[in-house]
């Protein structure tokens, strides 16, 4: 009997409510290299690793230098923000962590987002209580919908990526979890248009049994 499972979350608009931090910071980052980024350019790029969404806009020509340049700027702004005002947790996210981890599913983040934010959030919002283990856009090669970020989060958890669960906001993250292999449950908190083997607008609209549904002891 397989007993083991596992639950990779994305982190920014699935478990936190991070957007208009994300949205402010980018925008002023952007503003500063000149370019007047829109909101609608900025959702469509929300999940992306920074080098996949910089280069996007900016060209596919951008050197390394100039995308770590921006970055460093935005990121820093962000943290900083975070610190500051604080970040909230998405209705329905403290209760699924604590339920899961409760019920002995090994729990990881697979974020796009760069390892010292993830490192905030965690410390911010005390995540460590949950979480076996993190993976930072920082940690792989290539992003989102390519499914390294959550295949290496299995691997650290110590769970078969096809009793895995990923709980993203993205298309690109959906995308990556099924490339994985894995189940997917989508938070339409960002995209209206998301689809996955379960679908909500927020968590605490799952019902009870969902991840049990999706992934059963046998």
């Amino acid at each position: 009997m397989d007993e083991t499972r596992g639950v990779v979350w994305d982190l920014d608009g699935t478990l936190i409510d991070s957007g208009d931090a994300h949205w402010a910071t980018w925008h002023a980052a952007l503003q500063a290299e000149g370019f007047a980024l829109s909101r609608v350019q900025f959702n469509a790029g929300f999940g992306q690793r920074n080098d996949r969404f910089l280069r996007g806009l900016l060209g596919e020509h951008l050197s390394d230098a100039h995308i770590a340049r921006i970055s460093a700027a935005k990121e820093a702004a962000y943290r900083s923000m975070v610190r500051a005002e604080g970040v909230q947790l998405l209705p329905g996210a403290q209760a699924w962590l604590e339920r899961l981890h409760a019920q002995g599913w090994r729990q990881a983040l697979g974020s796009s987002a760069p390892r010292q934010n993830v490192d905030v959030i965690v410390e911010v919002l005390q995540l460590d209580r949950y979480l076996m283990a993190t993976v930072s856009g920082d940690d792989v090669q290539r992003g989102k919908p390519d499914p390294q970020v959550f295949l290496l989060a299995a691997t650290r958890i110590g769970v078969r990526p096809a009793r895995c669960i990923v709980v993203e906001d993205a298309p690109v993250g959906i995308a990556a979890g099924r490339n994985g292999g894995m189940r997917t449950i989508a938070v339409r908190t960002t995209h209206a248009d998301l689809t996955g083997d379960l679908v909500v607008d927020t968590l605490d609209q799952l019902a009870a049994v969902a991840f049990d549904q999706l992934v059963p002891i046998r």
